[in-house]
């Protein structure tokens, strides 16, 4: 059976989140990951994801960290990698400017060193139990568990875009997390995460490289393509790193359209200015057949955990069409 993890996100309230990951679970999908934002706390959803299931990996996707010091991301973790039994993956990232600065009113900088160094705090405090560090980003003079964490060592996935944040991936992570990327993009990213694996003399079969795939599900593909259109009209517009991942897919020209009609107030024209041509390009829009197919390929350009992640944006019924998407994309 292919390796297939799901993602969800924003839509579900905690309790359907949980029936969606059983329902995964029971259908083979390998690994559950939930992302954070504005979707409710993520350690806590996947600490009642551990409770209700019995072999499926959890994971965040991702967990910021900006907004956490290190010290609680790897308390959180041991908490949720002992309910879990040993299924948990961390999944960090520097998240964007946008978000740390003006959803979090803290400040955003240093972002690698920030990555590099919050993971090397956590991985010494699981395996030691204490931690005193000084680097550019963290001074810490001496934080210690009060516990014992279930595993002294938990796999860490990063989240990248460019260049410079795979190669960082490479040298030191278990994973590499992409997001809305095209299957150029992803060729070019196992690249990238293998020349870094490469110069920290590690194989980069080591590394795990898995992207976010967001899904729309159905015949009629405009239709399908609605549950992604909102989720990605606010990305062209607010995320500078998206954007550009759009525009440099082949459709600058609509991608700022959109923009600007959000900008303008307008947020269902900006949604409707983004083709289903280009969410087919960086996600899956149409049948569970056309799903599969797209999922091959992006195995094909390299892609070791296609991650899928149901959109479903205004839908009147979110769980029961998570669940539709579950079926129709369900490794086998």
């Amino acid at each position: 059976m292919e390796r297939t993890g799901v993602a969800l996100s924003m839509g579900l309230p905690p309790r359907d989140i949980v029936e969606c990951v059983r329902l995964a679970e029971e259908l083979g999908y390998e690994s559950a990951w939930m992302a954070e934002g504005h979707g409710g706390d993520q350690f806590s959803i996947l600490t009642a994801c551990a409770v209700a299931t019995e072999k499926i990996l959890l994971g965040t996707s991702i967990t910021s960290v900006f907004v956490r010091t290190p010290p609680t991301i790897a308390m959180a973790a041991a908490c949720v990698d002992h309910f879990s039994k040993g299924r948990f993956i961390l999944g960090v990232g520097s998240s964007h400017r946008v978000q740390v600065e003006g959803e979090h009113g803290l400040v955003f900088g240093q972002p690698i060193a920030r990555v590099r160094e919050c993971v090397e705090i956590v991985r010494t405090l699981l395996r030691e139990d204490r931690v005193s560090f000084k680097g550019e980003v963290y001074d810490i003079e001496g934080f210690d568990l009060w516990f014992k964490p279930y595993r002294k060592e938990i796999p860490v996935f990063v989240a990248a875009v460019f260049p410079k944040m795979l190669e960082v991936c490479g040298e030191m992570a278990q994973g590499t997390m992409l997001t809305s990327c095209t299957l150029d993009r992803a060729r070019d990213a196992v690249e990238h995460v293998a020349a870094g694996a490469r110069r920290a003399g590690r194989d980069p079969a080591e590394v795990e490289v898995s992207t976010l795939v967001r899904c729309g599900i159905g015949d009629d593909r405009e239709r399908a393509a609605d549950g992604m259109r909102p989720g990605l009209a606010m990305y062209a517009a607010r995320f500078p790193r998206y954007r550009r991942m759009m525009m440099e897919a082949g459709f600058a020209d609509e991608v700022q359209a959109s923009r600007r009609a959000w900008e303008e107030g307008d947020q269902a024209k900006a949604q409707r200015l983004l083709p289903v041509e280009l969410l087919d390009t960086i996600g899956i829009v149409g049948t569970a057949e056309h799903a599969r197919s797209r999922t091959e390929q992006y195995r094909e350009a390299g892609i070791t955990l296609p991650i899928i992640s149901p959109a479903v944006s205004g839908s009147d019924d979110p769980k029961a069409q998570v669940m539709e998407i579950l079926r129709a994309c369900a490794p086998g």
